[in-house]
């Protein structure tokens, strides 16, 4: 399909006249038509499209029509529908009473193409630049972030469950591309073994019976594997996707020794979760863990401006694997929030967001003032006895040297690196030492019978100490209180947008859904700020709000 850019048409005469006798008041979507405009225009999206070819539906329509889509949260099918049914949508979009509107499949082609060719923040950032020119929106001020899972659109599965599905998988597109080559390969069983879906099959209780059940599948998988790479000749394709990925799944899942093909157990070990496949159907959707909460799929990052003089607009989205730390997102979070020329003087996160070095790059690089939690000290000895923790320990960079609060000194300094790559330093006391001191049961349980402190390099280690006492000022607590409003938008957009739950196979499709749904967000509340509707209060019991108002009297 081809583009032929065309200027955005007026409301016609009639719609407009229909659509102001249905809605006296207005409604969202006339105002936002009336106050805010169409901001969207073919040129936007000229590169989505080829030269040649077929006139393509008007982008600047669909553009709209996808934010109205996340707005309701509808199926593109209900949307559609809305276009050719609603007066309202028809007002915003410019469009006659008598239009009858597209086929669904539309706004998914729409889709793929902003996702093919990394377009998404077009129809998020139009807005923002609609924010900034009229003083809604300015760089410099103080920002807040976090972070939630998104559930994968695939079905969880276990282990023995993905191997029974990459097997089914395998063997459907292998019969779509070439059923006579399947059928000399097809062993009876596997008709009755791999016809319901992994989750329906009948699995034996016993360990050990279900361990064999596993190699049998082990088995029938390595066979169809060596058939498809050893008799290629009478395979049509032999670059059919889901074949490549049953290799990887049986790779993962097994191992091969003179004695034949083996279940992985937790003895051999699996690989980590960041590549490890749950599903042959979503190849991005990975396992996450956060404290007591298990997910298989991806995770959002939503930053927000907090300043009280301007609307609360997100300014960021950040979609990234279920298992990567907070930790990892904050630098391209103030690259892309640099791009936008929108870096905040204050950024307001939790403490999975920020480390030492991380606040000092925040600094250097942006002048941003990094804020949130520093990293406890979880040593036994903070816990025990705190004057024995580390921080507690006089410490001498010129020197290299270090004091317990004994007032013995180190014996040995040196540099080293944690199994993440980290530079550290480690500083180790005399044994002698150690042994004769009356204070060696609060300080080390040691083998070696010595204290061994693990520290940060120095400007880390100040920038740390520093933090940590910052932390407990009455000005740290009153403006880090601002942070716990991000959880109110992370609500809102579950609730109301529906973020958790993933619409779209993959990572960049998924990362698509969180960006409109962002500018979603951020167009309800442009329109609740411009027409002064108050921000709705935290709900709470009847009861609470009695027994704190007798509180307040007495």
């Amino acid at each position: 399909m081809s583009l032929r850019p065309q200027t955005v048409p007026p409301v016609p005469e009639e719609t407009a006249r229909i659509a102001r006798a249905a809605f006296p008041k207005g409604n969202l979507y006339l105002q936002l038509r009336d106050e805010i405009g169409v901001l969207f225009e073919d040129a936007d999206f000229a590169a989505l499209f080829p030269p040649r070819g077929q006139p393509a539906y008007a982008p600047w329509r669909l553009a709209l029509i996808t934010i109205f889509q996340f707005i309701e949260n509808l199926s593109d099918r209900a949307a559609a529908e809305a276009v050719r049914a609603r007066i309202d949508w028809k007002y915003a979009l410019s469009l006659e009473l008598e239009d009858s509107g597209f086929d669904n499949t539309v706004l998914c082609e729409f889709r793929a193409r902003l996702v093919m060719r990394n377009a998404e923040n077009i129809v998020f950032e139009k807005l923002l630049d609609w924010c900034r020119k009229r003083k809604m929106l300015k760089a410099r001020g103080k920002q807040r972030t976090d972070s939630t899972h998104v559930l994968a659109s695939v079905r969880g599965i276990n282990r023995l469950e993905c191997v029974l599905e990459s097997m089914r998988f395998a063997l459907n597109a292998i019969a779509k591309e070439s059923p006579e080559w399947l059928n000399q390969i097809m062993q009876e069983e596997w008709l009755h073994r791999y016809y319901v879906r992994g989750g329906n099959v009948r699995v034996p209780h016993s360990a050990a019976e279900r361990q064999d059940f596993a190699e049998m599948v082990g088995c029938d998988a390595h066979a169809l594997l060596d058939a498809v790479y050893h008799w290629s000749d009478l395979l049509n394709d032999r670059g059919i996707e889901a074949v490549e990925i049953l290799r990887r799944v049986v790779i993962q899942q097994f191992y091969v020794d003179e004695d034949g093909i083996h279940w992985r157990t937790n003895v051999e070990g699996t690989p980590p979760s960041l590549i490890f496949i749950n599903s042959p159907y979503d190849l991005d959707a990975h396992y996450g863990k956060k404290r007591s909460l298990q997910w298989t799929g991806y995770k959002v990052y939503l930053t927000e401006t907090c300043d009280e003089e301007s609307p609360h607009l997100i300014t960021n989205v950040e979609t990234s694997s279920a298992p990567v730390a907070d930790f990892y997102l904050t630098e391209p979070i103030h690259q892309s929030l640099k791009k936008k020329d929108l870096l905040p003087a204050l950024h307001l996160a939790d403490s999975g967001f920020v480390d030492a070095e991380l606040i000092l790059a925040a600094e250097n690089q942006y002048r941003i003032d990094l804020l949130g939690p520093s990293h406890l000290d979880r040593q036994w000895q903070s816990r025990h006895n705190p004057q024995f923790c580390a921080e507690n320990f006089s410490i001498d960079w010129q020197q290299k040297k270090a004091v317990c609060p004994a007032g013995k000194k180190s014996s040995s300094w040196s540099d080293a690196k944690t199994e993440t790559a980290k530079q550290v330093v480690k500083i180790k006391f005399s044994t002698k030492d150690c042994q004769n001191c009356s204070f060696r049961a609060d300080c080390t349980k040691s083998k070696h019978v010595r204290r061994t402190l693990t520290i940060l390099p120095e400007v880390q280690y100040e920038s740390q100490r520093k933090i940590r006492e910052r932390e407990k000022t009455p000005e740290y607590r009153k403006e880090y209180q601002r942070r716990s409003g991000i959880e109110g938008t992370i609500s809102q957009a579950v609730r109301g947008f529906g973020i958790r739950r993933s619409r779209y196979i993959g990572q960049a499709k998924t990362h698509l859904q969180q960006v409109v749904s962002a500018t979603a967000i951020n167009f309800v509340r442009v329109n609740n700020w411009m027409h002064e509707v108050p921000v709705a209060k935290t709900r709470q019991p009847l009861f609470a709000r009695v027994m704190r108002e007798k509180s307040w009297q007495n």
